[in-house]
C-alpha cells in the first residue's frame, strides 16, 4: 500500500504462514528489534498492548536508504 500501517510480519515475512509472507526487508525480528532501539530503523507505533504497527511510509523511506547506501 502507498499510506497505512504495516505489522512486523508483513515487514520481516513469515515463511510459516499460509500461504507464505515474502519480507519486505529480510532480517530476524531481533535484529529488526535492536535496530528500532538504535535508530537505525523506524520507530513503531502501539495500538494497544498487543499490537505494534510501522508506518508505511517510513518503512518505504527506509527500503530507499537502504537501496541507495547499498547496506
Amino acid at each position: 500500500p502507498e499510506t497505512g500501517f504495516v505489522r512486523l510480519s508483513q515487514i520481516i515475512g513469515n515463511p510459516k504462514a499460509n500461504p507464505p509472507v515474502p519480507p519486505i526487508i529480510p532480517v530476524c525480528a531481533s535484529h529488526w528489534w535492536n535496530g528500532c532501539r538504535s535508530g537505525k530503523f523506524p520507530k513503531p507505533i502501539r495500538m494497544g498492548r498487543r499490537c505494534t504497527l510501522w508506518r508505511v511510509e517510513d518503512i518505504r523511506a527506509l527500503v530507499d536508504r537502504i537501496a541507495s547506501s547499498g547496506s
